[in-house]
């Protein structure tokens, strides 16, 4: 496969359901988590990868890369001190098919991953799907109260180009507020 490839819809319909790798390590700075695949990226194997998807651009006007990524580069996170994991592991064409159990069993992994790989910060991208995970209904965006295992929470909006409420620029703005704080800390 490519380095940049487009999927058939073919591919894009059989990754219903599939995994995506997390990009991870230890200690690191940020792990990013979405809320889950889209089938683009399962399809393609690489994060925030589907067309629309406003991720990259968002992290790279909010200052935490020095230019602009393709999703085919997303394994270059690491050498940034960023990780990328999703809070449900599995592919699905909207995070609105997701199940109340998966985001469940999706707060568990997650916590088990932050346990074994202690980044400083966890970013989580979906505020609904904050709010179930992690049975705290009344939280907002921005720095959470709660640490887990000695992780500090930030909750962002979701890139995804579905979330209306959201343009590039308060993208932009909000994850700028997040990388001031994470890098002044």
């Amino acid at each position: 496969m490519p380095s940049i490839y487009k999927p058939t819809k073919a591919e894009v319909h059989a990754a219903y359901n599939t995994t995506l790798p997390d990009i991870i390590a230890p200690n690191l700075k940020v792990l990013f988590s979405g809320i889950n695949p889209s089938l683009y990226s399962a399809a393609v194997g690489h994060h925030f990868a589907r067309p629309g998807n406003r991720f990259w651009k968002a992290i790279h006007l909010a200052g935490f890369t020095d230019r602009l990524l393709s999703p085919f580069e997303d394994r270059t996170m690491l050498d940034r001190g960023f990780g990328l994991t999703n809070l449900a592991a599995r592919a699905t064409a909207r995070a609105d098919e997701l199940t109340n159990e998966d985001l469940a069993i999706g707060h568990q992994d997650l916590a088990e991953k932050l346990e074994q790989y202690q980044p400083k910060y966890l970013a989580v991208l979906g505020v609904s799907a904050y709010r179930t995970a992690f049975k705290q209904p009344k939280a907002q965006m921005g720095l959470q109260k709660e640490l887990l295992h000695n992780t500090t929470i930030w909750v962002l909006p979701n890139p995804s180009g579905l979330n209306a409420h959201y343009q590039i620029k308060d993208l932009a703005e909000v994850y700028g507020e997040f990388y001031e704080f994470a890098t002044q800390s």
